[in-house]
């Protein structure tokens, strides 16, 4: 049996690539305008191949992401695409890509790997956990919105789509310095994942609309992207993609506006944060129902200390960490994690490696749920997934980790 090699995927070999994926996939090759879409994600991605001779039975591909953590930004690879030859199976490809890419990620300073699951079971055993959450909420338009509060009465603009993302660019850099989780976006990023012309999952629906908020001249306070479909028995829906607001009454003028569309009896928002507070000001709970919860994105920590450090900390903290790692054994230590305030207040982590016996003991991949504040560990103690070696230690560290608002992200990948 030909010995796997993990090697880079020239762009040659692309097509053979998206072949492999939508064989994986069970899906029919699409038409020329998507898989032309697809061929140009991959080329903007770091690409993980799996010969064996000259067969690619494998693909792997990584976004390179700035990701914003509590305080700051790290570079992170967003895995997409993984694909493994069906008569490849159980034969240890995607561990082998998954090394690759830990191993790439070592040697270019990129402290974390993200990911969207298409299989939730496939990736704690490789140390990704569900670092965000979301929920689906569906209002009911048949009737306008009940609001607690009243909403921002300053103009809403509608946009051409083409030309919205310099316009909406500051208030979603905004958004990303108040939570973690949130991916930086450029022209390219928001021409294709964010305000493509075509829906790829459904192309009845309508190319975006994008609503700002806001004073002519002025920036943005809102902005809400939405597209619309329409059954077969003329009920339309508008599907809320992303809305951001500087403030609770814009957020209440923008849902106020995608529940009055007319001929949409219906909007669904896919992707809401757990503490988006649409769902304290509605004033009828009935009308704006959560129809479900769901894990978003998937984190790993591939550097320990530099991820640590490279976030900031809600309170001082000093606790011994014993982190076990199978996938990545240098991780795999004691550390002495100490947060102090600097001189602006920020609570900033030193990280060292140390023989102290441990306050904690958990795995990468908890501590990767813990990373962003989206998890408390006392959870996780209680679950019997972290071990508390020192009574109050898990409350400690999710004093120290937790946000003001709690992570999230929109961008799927």
């Amino acid at each position: 049996m030909t010995a796997m090699e993990y090697r880079t995927i020239p762009e040659a070999d692309v097509q053979t690539a998206l072949d492999l994926h939508y064989l994986v996939f069970l899906e029919k090759a699409p038409e020329d305008d998507t898989r032309e879409s697809h061929r140009d994600v991959l080329l903007h991605c770091d690409r993980v191949g799996a010969y064996e001779g000259d067969d690619l039975v494998g693909l792997l591909a990584a976004h390179p992401l700035d990701l914003s953590v509590p305080g700051g930004t790290l570079p992170a690879a967003g895995v997409t695409f993984v694909s493994v030859a069906p008569t490849h199976r159980r034969r240890g490809v995607l561990s082998g890509m998954i090394a690759e890419l830990f191993r790439r990620c070592a040697d270019r300073g990129v402290p974390l790997a993200s990911l969207w699951v298409s299989e939730a079971a496939i990736y704690g055993r490789f140390g990704f956990d569900p670092a965000t959450h979301s929920y689906t909420v569906t209002i009911d338009a048949t009737h306008p919105l009940d609001l607690r509060i009243t909403p921002d009465e300053r103009p809403l603009r509608l946009l051409p789509f083409a030309s919205a993302a310099p316009v909406i660019t500051p208030r979603h850099e905004a958004a990303r310095r108040d939570r973690a989780g949130r991916v930086a976006r450029d022209d390219w990023w928001w021409r294709t994942q964010v305000l493509p012309e075509t829906f790829e999952e459904d192309d009845e629906m309508s190319e975006p609309r994008v609503v700002v908020l806001g004073d002519p001249g002025e920036p943005p306070a809102g902005y809400v992207v939405y597209r619309t479909k329409t059954d077969d028995e003329g009920r339309g829906t508008a599907h809320v993609e992303e809305l951001e607001a500087e403030s609770p009454e814009v957020a209440a003028a923008l849902w106020r506006y995608t529940a009055s569309i007319d001929l949409a009896d219906k909007v669904r928002a896919w992707g809401r944060p757990l503490d988006d507070p649409l769902l304290r000001f509605a004033g009828d709970r009935d009308q704006v129902d959560v129809t479900r919860e769901f894990p978003g994105l998937w984190l790993r920590l591939v550097d320990v200390p530099a991820a640590l450090t490279g976030r900031t900390w809600s309170a001082p903290v000093d606790l011994v960490l014993e982190v076990t790692d199978a996938g990545v054994p240098r991780n795999a230590s004691r550390y002495r994690l100490t947060a102090k305030p600097d001189a602006g207040g920020a609570h900033r982590a030193e990280v060292t490696r140390t023989d102290d016996a441990p306050d904690l003991t958990l795995d990468v991949r908890e501590l990767a749920a813990c990373y962003l504040g989206g998890t408390d560990p006392a959870e996780l103690v209680r679950a019997g997934l972290v071990e508390e070696h020192r009574p109050g230690a898990a409350a400690l560290l999710g004093q120290a980790s937790r946000t003001e608002l709690l992570p999230h992200t929109t961008d799927e990948f």
